[in-house]
């Protein structure tokens, strides 16, 4: 039997934000057992120095036509391209992130001999923000491509149960986050002598509400609240005691996430996310928005908050000092440490895998 390592292509349509850190943390973690191909399109949140991201054996390979907007052009442009990339590649196997990724492949490779995945990170249909129209036709898009034999991996519970509505071939599996990158990133001493910070990181879209964000720091004038991150609906982020920071390099969006003292999530939909994971492990209250994914890791009361409202919101915030907060912030990093752990999250993609490879 030949030593060559087993061949993985990721396919990805925006490699930013979570689909970026989830991406980057699992090659890197996988590339010593597999060789790693990543076919992908930036955008204006893609970080520049992206190639030094990623381990040096990992190939990154753009897809021109994936930096259009969905339509029959650019999709039949696209999915030449795919074939191109997979021809050249001749993956063991190929796993498509996000929705549009998951549409165009599956039905480029439709008839491909060798295994698929595909991994949602947060079904659009889901998606307040988009109409019932557009909603509706995420969810049969999403029906008629689980007819083809491809595996989906849900990365929590609730969005495994959604995924049962369309097809059994599916599996769950959690994300996680890297334990040790967070612990080497985090140098300095807490600085306690500071205002009740309340923060979020991440893409400032219509996926993570920042309306919401901004009437919850409206009703809490004497509060500083942090958007660590940055993108186009920073102007709804209007209340005087909003600081945005833009783009920072992770170790320094780390730090101050830690400097501060209460996370926050109001996304209107999720699949798993990281910043909420990274928020529990370095036991921050974190408080979320009641939907799949935030709600699938966080114990109302044990772990953390769930709310459905901005005055809920500001009620949990205000629970940011009671006696519980220790134990609960102690639970939720406790949970992370046993549950949402890169180094989990990865032997169970490995099982994944070398199980589609026959391989043991």
């Amino acid at each position: 039997m030949s030593t060559k390592n087993p061949k993985i292509l990721y396919i990805v349509r925006r490699l930013s934000g979570g689909i970026l850190t989830y991406l980057m943390e699992l090659s890197n973690r996988l590339v010593d057992l597999y060789d790693i191909t990543i076919g992908y399109s930036t955008n204006e949140e893609t970080p520049e120095n992206i190639r030094s991201l990623f381990d040096k054996r990992i190939s990154l390979v753009p897809i021109v036509s994936f930096q259009g907007k969905s339509n029959l052009i650019n999709d039949a442009s696209a999915r030449s391209e795919l074939r191109a990339l997979a021809e050249n590649e001749k993956p063991d196997i190929i796993h498509f992130h996000g929705y549009e990724a998951g549409r165009l492949g599956r039905k480029t490779f439709a008839d491909a001999e060798v295994p698929m995945f595909y991994t949602p990170h947060g079904y659009l249909f889901l998606s307040e923000d988009h109409n019932v129209l557009s909603r509706s036709l995420f969810r049969m898009n999403e029906q008629s491509c689980a007819r083809i034999n491809c595996t989906t991996v849900a990365v929590s519970k609730g969005e495994f149960a959604e995924t049962l509505a369309f097809t059994d071939n599916a599996v769950y599996i959690n994300n996680g986050v890297n334990l040790v990158e967070i612990d080497d990133c985090i140098k300095d001493e807490k600085n306690s002598d500071h205002p009740l910070t309340v923060f979020t990181t991440g893409l400032i879209n219509p996926q993570k509400n920042p309306d919401l964000f901004n009437e919850i720091a409206d009703a809490m004038p004497d509060v500083k609240f942090v958007w660590i991150g940055d993108g186009e609906w920073r102007y709804k982020l209007k209340s005087p005691n909003i600081e945005v920071t833009g783009w920072l390099e992770r170790s320094e969006a780390l730090q101050r996430a830690y400097q501060s003292d209460v996370f926050i999530l109001t996304s209107l939909w999720e699949g798993l996310p990281l910043s909420l994971l990274e928020a529990m492990y370095l036991k921050k209250l974190c408080i979320v928005n009641n939907v799949i994914g935030s709600r699938d890791v966080i114990r109302n009361g044990e772990n953390g908050y769930i709310c459905n409202s901005a005055a809920a919101f500001v009620n949990a915030i205000n629970h940011a000092s009671s006696p519980q907060t220790p134990l609960i912030v102690e639970n939720a990093q406790q949970d992370v440490i046993k549950n949402y752990n890169l180094d989990k999250m990865a032997v169970s993609y490995i099982k994944l895998y070398q199980k589609a490879l026959g391989l043991r």
